[in-house]
């Protein structure tokens, strides 16, 4: 067990209680309040009577602490060992998380114990300075709610300029790269960041200025053939849309996917990693997608 359960939700409220309590400023509506927004919900029932009645022995009557200093969870070292393995990761350090505390450890793992066998190998370059600090910009650029001029290669190698709103960036874990979603006076903007080559940070924009329209839903059916354990591994893959499965025989299964049109090239990549057990029934727009991938694909394989 690399966490041990007194950094669980339970120990952690009570710690927050305890913390409130060394400052004086506990209540009983303050202990309530902090167990409904830290713990679970039977738990209001259990954790501030255990606390009043003296079961766990840790308050006055007057709602003040037996304990002489707030309490503290240090980290120990194997969790330390994990977090310096997590921020090592170069898509972590990206965000330029603080590693304080963390100097005199060892990774708990390096980053090439895992072989990804279900990604495409030319993900983006994480560790290129140029591509951090366009990451850095953008990440920038959405916090302090600033305009971007961007620019690009589109994907058929034509140079291009865009002064964009950015809403968020967007992982892909089957293409191993970082997306940008943003919106401009002309058109929504979907662009891969190893595809910017120049960054600007441009004036603010306000809530008025800025009102996206609400997202498109679309539905996608699918017809799965279960074979290597291929439902289990698509009802994971796809969890986080909403869909309905209906049983057709033993061995196959229809799937309808209800997604918003920004999320449509990540759902494609998803669709097409299954290969031959998952086939598309409808919409014809996806299907025709499908294949100009399959494509381009089939292209990069004759040039190579």
């Amino acid at each position: 067990m690399l966490f041990h359960e007194i950094y669980g939700r339970y120990f952690a409220v009570v710690s927050e209680i305890l913390t409130e309590a060394a400052a004086g400023t506990l209540t009983d509506a303050k202990m309530t309040e902090l167990v409904r927004e830290k713990a679970f919900a039977e738990s209001t029932l259990t954790i501030p009577a255990a606390l009043k009645n003296g079961i766990w022995p840790l308050l006055r009557p007057d709602n003040s602490t037996v304990l002489e200093h707030a309490p503290t969870m240090p980290l120990t070292t194997l969790e330390r060992r994990w977090l310096k393995a997590l921020l090592s990761d170069p898509r972590i350090a990206l965000f330029a998380p603080d590693a304080a505390g963390l100097e005199d450890v060892e990774p708990l793992y390096p980053q090439d114990a895992f072989v990804y066998y279900d990604r495409y190998s030319d993900g983006d370059p994480f560790e290129d300075p140029e591509y951090q600090q366009v990451f850095r910009m953008i990440l920038t650029a959405i916090h302090e709610k600033r305009r971007l001029r961007i620019r690009f290669k589109s994907g058929r190698g034509r140079r291009q300029s865009w002064i964009c709103i950015p809403v968020r960036l967007e992982y892909s874990s089957k293409d191993d790269k970082f997306r940008l979603i943003s919106f401009s006076s002309r058109n929504p903007l979907t662009i891969n960041l190893g595809r910017i080559r120049i960054c600007q940070l441009l004036d603010p924009y306000t809530e008025e200025e800025f009102r996206p329209k609400a997202p498109r839903r679309k539905k996608l059916t699918l017809e799965l053939t279960d074979e290597r354990n291929a439902l289990e591994r698509v009802m994971l893959h796809f969890s986080h849309f909403e869909k309905s499965t209906e049983k057709l025989d033993e061995l196959r299964y229809r799937l309808t996917v209800t997604y918003e049109q920004e999320d449509e090239t990540e759902l494609l990549i998803r669709v097409l990693s299954f290969g031959p057990v998952l086939r598309v029934i409808e919409p014809e727009s996806f299907i025709k997608l499908v294949r100009q991938r399959l494509d381009v694909q089939n292209r990069l394989r004759a040039q190579n």
